[in-house]
């Protein structure tokens, strides 16, 4: 097990189609200790697939965070130590929502305090999150922080809207916090680019299904599914890649590096 003896705190488990449940499932196998969050409202969610049957399925604790709130991530950090008896040992990020595309509004009609909203819940809460286990000292030395972004961020989709600046803004940052995290702590801080991906949010996007086909026929590896991204980032909690940080890592069957493929052309 090769996160035995590992703490760590996994946000945006929202029902069991989301990468990061497929994480938690995963870094349990394999011998972590967890304690899982997302928004308050994912807390009053009903049915079989939500973050509390989650957590009683890994035995582990969930707490509810805005991560928008620096006062909500303080808190949950510092009960995470409490219940962990001391500091943290990797954090995965899997937060992202764009309300001028759930509101169908058009890319050249955006609503800009909107945007702003969802730049706050995809981007910067990233900033949010690192800087306040910056001032609490809350990582131990070479841990591990990873965000999941996706290609949107380099290369135009027209649909994606919003959220492509949004995640720009999120790899950025990766880069500027994995310096300062690097110096001071040796902790890596990374971001995965995913395959395009049927979770909740992705589902939402207008025209997803195209994304996924589209993807699906230019890689030469076929899209990377949830399971397969999950068991990508255990290997970044692990200690096989202590020497990675400041990473944009494509995890994506090989589609970032296709010009052509001869297959969607016939």
């Amino acid at each position: 097990m090769i996160l035995k003896g590992k703490k760590g705190i996994i946000f945006g488990a929202l029902d069991d189609k989301s990468i990061a449940w497929k994480v938690a499932e995963q870094c349990a196998q394999e011998g972590a200790e967890l304690v899982l969050t997302n928004a308050p409202v994912a807390f009053r969610m009903r049915g079989d697939s939500n973050i509390k049957v989650l957590a009683d399925k890994l035995a582990c604790q969930a707490i509810p965070a805005d991560a928008t709130r620096v006062d909500d991530l303080e808190s949950l950090i510092e009960k995470s130590m409490e219940i962990f008896g001391g500091k943290i040992d990797f954090v995965l990020h899997s937060i992202g929502m764009s309300i001028n595309i759930r509101k169908s509004k058009p890319y050249t009609d955006s609503n800009h305090d909107f945007m702003m909203k969802s730049f706050d819940i995809s981007s910067i809460s990233f900033h949010k999150l690192m800087q306040s286990l910056w001032k609490k000292e809350a990582m131990n030395d070479w841990g591990s922080i990873l965000a999941l972004t996706y290609i949107g961020a380099q290369r135009t989709f027209p649909h994606y809207g919003e959220m492509s600046e949004a995640k720009a803004l999120l790899e950025s940052y990766a880069r500027t916090f994995g310096y300062h995290f690097g110096e001071r702590n040796k902790v890596r801080v990374n971001t995965i680019s995913q395959s395009p991906t049927m979770t909740t949010a992705g589902g939402g996007i207008d025209g997803f299904q195209d994304f996924l086909d589209y993807s699906e026929g230019m890689s030469p590896l076929g899209n990377a599914s949830a399971d397969a991204c999950a068991a990508y980032c255990i290997s970044m909690f692990s200690d096989y890649t202590k020497y990675v940080t400041m990473q944009n890592l494509f995890h994506d069957g090989g589609f970032s590096n296709m010009g052509m493929n001869p297959k969607i052309v016939q």
